[in-house]
């Protein structure tokens, strides 16, 4: 089957599954651009690469950790359908491969914070996304994804993680799902410039942390305060951030 053909057959489950189970509502800032594009959300629950497909028009390829690729029938599906697996100790392979499909004028989607949210905030993010959309001059879509924590269900997924440990899938089969999808961001400056990435990094996640926000007081029946940010969330930005070696 065309890998195409396996995306949008996969797409269109994926929408039609999350519009019965869930209270979707996805309020868009701007109109997303034509042309490549890096879509940069938080990360609270294991359903969320799917969900993501459904924000752009256009094919999205995701950057996944190689973790849901070990079962044979899901990781069929995720080759075919054009996402990217992120080896443990190896990220630069999916970098790479993001910047080619970025290149050809695809649109890539990757979880700046590289895993899971803590389930209290934000967690410390990689320069990954900043420093590719410095490399190809793509624009960053902002996003941000907001529910109500206490429906989540944690899920022994009888995978072991590199340290030993036994990884626990977050899932959300049920509850309101709200996603907020920012004004594009185009950077300017040269991406081996370290402070530069840090600096640009820190503005990105502030900017997902706000929008998180905004989804959040949406589903709540209310608007966020202007200038409102939970300083919580945002206080590990100061903190160096892996910088992925150069390709």
């Amino acid at each position: 089957m065309p890998k195409k053909m396996l995306y949008w057959m996969g797409r269109y489950s994926v929408e039609l599954v999350a519009r019965i189970m869930l209270d979707m509502n996805i309020l868009y800032h701007e109109e997303l651009p034509p042309g490549p594009k890096l879509i940069a959300p938080n990360h609270p629950t294991t359903i969320d690469p799917f969900i993501i497909t459904i924000v752009a028009p256009e094919q999205v390829h995701i950057l996944i950790t190689e973790s849901a690729f070990k079962s044979p029938l899901l990781s069929k599906y995720l080759h075919g359908a054009g996402h990217v697996p992120v080896v443990v100790e190896n990220g630069l392979a999916a970098f790479v491969q993001a910047k080619r499909l970025l290149e050809d004028g695809k649109t890539v989607a990757i979880f700046p914070e590289g895993a899971l949210s803590p389930t209290d905030g934000i967690a410390r993010p990689h320069t990954g996304v900043v420093r590719l959309a410095l490399m190809t001059g793509a624009p960053i879509i902002p996003v941000g994804i907001a529910l109500d924590k206490s429906r989540i269900k944690l899920m022994d997924t009888g995978i072991t993680t590199a340290d030993g440990t036994t990884e626990v899938a977050r899932l959300y089969l049920g509850g309101p799902y709200f996603v907020t999808v920012g004004v594009p961001m185009r950077l300017s400056g040269s991406a081996g410039d370290r402070a530069n990435a840090i600096a640009q990094t820190q503005r990105m996640m502030r900017h997902i942390i706000r929008l998180s926000r905004m989804s959040d007081y949406r589903i709540q029946g209310q608007e966020l305060p202007k200038g409102a940010v939970e300083t919580n969330m945002i206080g590990a930005l100061s903190i160096p951030f892996e910088i992925p070696t150069q390709p």
